[in-house]
């Protein structure tokens, strides 16, 4: 049999840089001739697009924190089923952009939605696939909303006040004393080249 794939989700606030590094990481995981996805959440297959779509377009408070926790839920099951188990299974690594932390952060943390509730639906979507390795970014909100400004490209997400975003990335920032030691705090003030050679270093250290 085809050994499994290994799966690597980047988290943290908005303006962070953690796309910009995955699709850093999946270059680099390209070039060593390791078969790799790059994909994201919400969205990653046509139907988790869609999904996507309807959450991030519109007013801020679009929607009950609830109703969009199970909307984020609904895309992740069609992405883990279409895309992401199949690629494992494959023997293909995985490099995804926001996960389940992430529902944890925004609409646990930021919208007050039970996190008892959300790992319900965690343990009934997800099939107990965890990642194998979590970066996670941190930035100081100021700086994030700074950024979203220079960069000018809105969501929902970005539209929240400063306070919404703290207690995000508070969560964020505790998740490394709650979880597995598979959660790496990545410096987001860092420069791209010091955070990419930080990350790659870590992935040769303890996966090749």
């Amino acid at each position: 049999m085809k050994k499994r794939g290994i799966f690597i989700t980047f988290e943290g606030g908005e303006g962070s840089g953690k796309s910009t590094q995955a699709k850093i990481l999946y270059d680099y995981l390209i070039q060593r001739q390791i078969s790799t996805i790059l994909t994201r959440e919400p969205g990653g297959t046509e139907q988790s697009e869609e999904i996507r779509n309807i959450l991030l377009s519109g007013n801020k408070n679009k929607w009950d924190g609830v109703s969009e926790t199970l909307l984020h839920y609904a895309s992740r099951r069609e992405h883990l089923k279409k895309k992401i188990i199949p690629a494992l299974e494959k023997g293909i690594w995985v490099v995804c952009d926001r996960y389940c932390l992430s529902t944890e952060a925004y609409q646990g943390a930021g919208y007050g939605v039970s996190i008892n509730f959300i790992k319900y639906l965690e343990k009934e979507v997800c099939e107990n696939l965890n990642p194998d390795l979590t970066f996670i970014f941190d930035l100081k909100e100021k700086k994030s909303l700074k950024r979203l400004e220079i960069r000018n490209k809105n969501n929902r997400y970005e539209d929240l006040d400063i306070s919404f975003h703290k207690k995000v990335r508070k969560y964020f920032k505790s998740a490394k004393k709650t979880k597995k030691n598979n959660f790496i705090i990545i410096n987001a003030d860092n420069t791209i080249d010091d955070i990419s050679k930080k990350i790659i270093s870590y992935l040769q250290q303890n996966f090749f």
